[in-house]
This record gives structure tokens, C-alpha cells and sequence, in this order.
């Protein structure tokens, strides 16, 4: 018989519950692998696919994302065989000391450095890692083999000769109120030819400011809110402007597309609900949005 006792024990129970699994459970989990078809209106090659895998937001440190488990993200992106991996940013760790321990740059660096794809690797510096040496975590993926892109563009040559170009933005949020960003300097070193060009920016909110020459945008940071709780819906996106517009998934404007990955890792407390960490393929090319 339930009687009001039990009833206000089972009510007490409950969010008890869900606090235990937000914060020892999910942040755990094995990676998701979430997958988008896209089509931006500057790929020329109807033909031709490119297969990208994003990885970001791993924010190395202890007990909650540790290098065993950084080596697992590596094996599970490594497994889907993609044709380039971009890292998105926000490298080291983004919770305060009470809660973790940061874990040193060459030991997060050098798992990462086993990244495989035919056409590379390619990363950005976040917002974190700047706040807290951004020099420093570049010093160190580039030991490891892992090329910064930093208000630079590098072209890729797909194996059937076709080009594509990708641009990194330096991170908008470098020192808090100001960015190293340099859209002018990145979009010089691109040429007005029609060839595609993907941009990777840390935080989403270059999309909207993006020149039109960037059909598709690849971004992290938001940590697609981190939680997301039914009918009240996903926590407005950290550290961006524009709250949910650009929280998480994938988003069209002006024929322009965007894909925000939910990332891996934690940021401000040790907790996810219901935004799982992933990591994410995309097929460009795939289909017609």
C-alpha cells in the first residue's frame, strides 16, 4: 500500500538519482558516435564524399577524464576511418581544483598524436586552453605531431585530385573579453575560386559573422549545454552569445551550415544529463539538406 511516507521517500529518492547519475555516471560514459549527412552550397563535387571526424572539449585531468580514457577516444575515432580528424579545442582541464586535478600537457598530447586519418590532423586551441597557457598547449599538440591552425588555411587534395580547403579561427575568447580570431587574415589565405572551404572555429558563434566563402562550420564549446533536462530543455550554451541558437546538433541559415559537437568532457562542474559525451562524423557530400 503506498501510503505518504512512502510516497514523499520515493519523491526525495528521485532526484537524489538523477544527481548521482549526472555526476558519476554520464561524464563516464563511452563516447557516442553521433553522424550528420550535410551538404554545404559550396561543395562542387557531387561525386565525392569527405568523412570528418570531430573531436573537442576532451578537458584532460583526474578522475574524470584520466589517459586511459583519452586512449579509448583515440582507438574509437581511429576505428571509424575517417578521412581527416579535426580537434576543436579546450584540450586541458575546465573544472576548478576541487573537483579534479590537471593531468600534464605531454600526457594528454601524446595519446592524441595517435590520431590516424589519410588526409591528417588538424586542431584549434579553445578558450581554456588559452586562459590557461595557450602557447604552451600548442608547444605541446605540435610535439605530438598535431598541427595548430590558427588564423591559418591549409588545402586539402581529396584522392581524386578534388581540393578542399580548411580554415582554423583562432579561439574568439582568448583572453576572456577579446579573441586572437582573425577572420580577415584567414579568409586572405583562401582563394575566391569556388573551391569548398570548411571553417573550424572553437565556439560557434563565428558562424553567423563567418564570410559567405564558408559553406560549413565545425565547432565545440558549448558542451550542448551539458544538461538537458525534459520539457525545460537543454541549459543555455556556455560562453556563447547567442544561448540555445547555436547550443548543439546541426544548424542551417542562409543556406549555411553549422554542426556543434556536445564534446567530451566537463566544464565548470562535473556533470552531464542527458547530453552524453561524443564525438561526431561528418559526411559532406552525403545527401542534399
Amino acid at each position: 500500500m503506498l501510503t505518504r511516507r512512502t510516497f514523499l521517500l520515493g519523491a526525495a529518492a528521485v532526484p537524489l538519482t538523477v544527481s548521482g547519475y549526472a555526476v558519476a555516471v554520464e561524464p563516464g560514459l563511452r563516447p557516442a558516435v553521433t553522424r550528420y549527412v550535410v551538404t554545404p552550397p559550396d561543395w562542387c563535387y557531387p561525386d565525392t564524399r569527405l568523412r570528418i571526424a570531430i573531436v573537442t572539449d576532451i578537458h584532460a585531468c583526474r578522475p574524470w577524464m584520466p589517459i586511459h580514457r583519452i586512449e579509448g577516444i583515440v582507438e574509437a575515432t581511429n576505428a571509424l576511418e575517417p578521412d581527416v580528424v579535426v580537434l576543436l579545442g579546450d584540450f586541458v582541464e575546465g573544472l576548478n581544483w576541487l573537483y579534479a586535478q590537471p593531468i600534464p600537457m605531454r600526457d594528454w598530447s601524446a595519446p592524441l598524436g595517435a590520431l590516424r586519418a589519410p588526409l591528417g590532423v588538424y586542431s584549434v586551441l579553445g578558450n581554456h586552453d588559452w586562459w590557461h597557457d595557450g602557447p604552451r598547449v600548442r608547444t605541446a599538440l605540435e610535439a605530438a605531431g598535431l598541427p595548430v591552425l590558427e588564423n591559418d588555411a591549409v588545402p586539402l587534395t581529396l584522392p581524386g585530385g578534388e581540393r578542399v580547403w580548411l580554415g582554423g579561427l583562432g579561439d574568439q575568447l582568448a583572453f576572456r573579453h577579446s579573441g586572437v580570431d582573425d577572420m580577415d587574415r584567414l579568409i586572405a589565405q583562401i582563394p575566391d575560386d569556388g573551391t569548398p572551404a570548411i571553417l573550424l572555429a572553437h565556439e560557434p558563434d563565428a558562424f553567423p559573422k563567418a564570410p559567405e566563402r564558408f559553406g560549413l562550420t565545425l565547432s565545440g564549446h558549448t558542451h550542448g549545454g551539458q544538461v538537458s533536462l525534459p520539457i525545460v530543455g537543454r541549459f543555455p550554451a556556455m560562453g556563447s552569445d547567442y544561448g540555445r541558437r547555436y547550443a548543439y546538433g546541426h544548424i542551417v541559415e542562409r543556406g549555411r551550415h553549422l554542426v556543434v559537437s556536445a564534446g567530451l568532457g566537463c566544464s565548470g562542474l562535473p556533470v552531464r544529463f542527458r547530453v552524453p559525451p561524443e564525438i561526431v562524423l561528418v559526411e559532406v557530400g552525403g545527401a542534399a539538406v
